[in-house]
């Protein structure tokens, strides 16, 4: 600590600077800001209208299978080809058997894409599969 003379007596500066670690914080405040909304969409996808809403699932209960315009897989959020996607399917169904799978496709993708999904789940015991859509606004 540095000391300062003050009429025959020293004083002992007691403040700390705490202008590092604003700035420490505000870099990281921005860095969250701008990777956040690169973490939440995977696949541009344009869902069809209609169905309903659905009462709510354990988020470890769910697996999201997603379908491009231009026929490209994510499981989720992972892109990868439809052979990996089913395995590991089949995996997380033999460690869960309470799993759903949730197929999004863009509504101009072609249905023969989808119609591959519906037969990997069940050629492969995966009973429980819903295509997911937009709610229509009541």
């Amino acid at each position: 600590m540095r000391r300062f003379s003050q009429r025959s007596h020293l004083v002992t500066l007691s403040e700390i600077n705490i202008t590092p670690l604003l700035d420490l914080a505000f870099v990281l405040l921005i860095i969250f800001v701008i990777t956040t909304p690169l973490l939440e969409k995977s696949l541009d996808l344009n869902l069809p209208k209609g169905g309903k809403t659905e009462p709510q699932l354990k988020r470890s209960d769910i697996r999201t299978v997603e379908i491009s315009r231009t026929g490209v897989y994510a499981l989720d959020r992972e892109r990868m080809a439809l052979s990996q996607i089913i395995s590991r399917l089949v995996g997380d169904v033999r460690n869960n058997p309470n799993m759903v799978v949730y197929i999004r496709a863009d509504k101009d993708c072609r249905f023969d894409l989808v119609e591959q999904v519906f037969d990997g789940c069940q050629n492969n015991g995966i009973s429980r599969y819903s295509i997911r859509t937009d709610p229509t606004p009541r």
